[in-house]
């Protein structure tokens, strides 16, 4: 079956833009949401996959005050995630508890840890048991140390940007824990936390969302306005190792698989989500961005595995499992939550992804 299929759908009560796996919940495969309404009382829905597959279950319903602008859930505690979210005047963020015995109360609520000052997103530390988090306004980034028993989060360190700087996403690179990327109005910053400086940059405008590869080091995606999908050596960044086309409007995220390298999501405001598989051929065989350029390997195969398109509205939040790392999540605008499965042959894709790539549409479909 072909990527026309529904999936595996889950309806919010209201508008909505972001979507995060509960990567610390080891024994399901969870999601977490959060809505995006003006005038009514916000929720935060907690949603599993049911053992069978065939059903999303939500776990958990709770009111959140204000609008949900990003959701991130810690990497290390099923029941912590962070909230970055609008009053209508102004912005601000906040580290969340889920009830411990949630499931047995009537109207379980939720238990803020922290506060944080931010305008736009906050990152955990990417993986095992760290108090760290990294959150961003307009001007500033922010080093959070953040003690749960005590709910309290201390600034450790931060830094501005500068005026000419308008910082709005980013993300923690997985293979050096002192990197974050930062995106703004003209380019992608790179700081060191240890020094809080800027260590490198790349000039580039509109971009939207970034993600590093989280098996290959030293590769970072772009999801832009005008360019599509940029994949770059940040050893060489002067160019892109490999364009990928995006999407018909925005491409507005993009989302790196946890486990397969070059397998990417990305989402736009076409109302589409597309599954690349990005060119094997490693920058570790190439000794110039020349080489990248004129190399005879780029664009042999067709990178677009798949495209899902039946979506009523924009897509902006996108989620691979990393319980099942051939899950994803997606959600429209509109509240609508969507569980689809890539599934086939995992080890013709470890032996020989360009075979993996022409063999898609007999080896793969999307389950419902």
């Amino acid at each position: 079956m072909q990527g026309g299929s529904s999936g595996i759908g889950y309806g919010l009560k209201y508008q909505a833009r972001c979507i995060s796996d509960v990567k610390a919940d080891t024994d399901h495969t969870s999601f977490i949401t959060g809505t995006l309404s003006l005038r009514e009382e916000n929720e935060v829905h907690l949603i599993r996959l049911s053992s069978g597959g065939t059903e999303l279950v939500c776990e958990g319903l709770f009111s959140h005050p204000n609008e949900i602008w990003d959701l991130s859930s810690c990497p290390f505690d099923q029941r912590v995630f962070s909230t970055v979210f609008s009053s209508g005047e102004s912005y601000g963020a906040a580290v969340w508890q889920i009830p411990e015995l949630y499931g047995q109360l009537n109207s379980p609520q939720l238990e803020r840890i922290a506060s944080l000052r931010c305008t736009y997103f906050v990152l955990w530390w990417p993986s095992g048991r760290h108090d760290k988090l990294v959150s961003i306004d307009e001007e500033t980034l922010f080093l959070w140390s953040l003690d749960s028993s005590r709910k309290a989060a201390q600034v450790q360190s931060k830094e501005s940007a500068g005026m000419l700087h308008s910082l709005s996403g980013g993300a923690w690179d997985p293979h050096d824990v002192n990197a974050v990327a930062a995106t703004c109005e003209s380019s992608i910053q790179f700081w060191d936390l240890r020094t809080m400086k800027r260590t490198n940059s790349i000039e580039h405008a509109h971009v939207h969302n970034v993600d590093y590869d989280t098996k290959k080091n030293h590769i970072l995606v772009t999801a832009e306005d005008e360019f599509g999908i940029h994949i770059w050596d940040l050893r060489m960044p002067k160019v892109p190792v490999q364009e990928l086309p995006g999407h018909a409007h925005w491409t507005w995220a993009v989302k790196c698989n946890p486990e397969y390298e070059g397998l990417i999501l990305s989402a736009g405001t076409d109302s589409a989500v597309n599954l690349w598989l990005a060119s094997q051929s490693s920058s570790d065989d190439l000794t110039s961005e020349s080489s990248l350029v004129d190399s005879p390997t780029r664009g042999r195969v067709d990178p677009l595995l798949n495209s899902f398109s039946d979506y009523e509205d924009s897509v902006y939040g996108l989620a691979w499992s990393s319980r099942e790392p051939w899950i994803f999540a997606s959600l429209s605008y509109d509240g609508r939550v969507r569980i689809l499965l890539v599934h086939g042959s995992e080890k013709q894709f470890e032996t020989d992804p360009s075979d993996f790539s022409q063999d898609w549409e007999h080896e793969f479909y999307v389950a419902e």
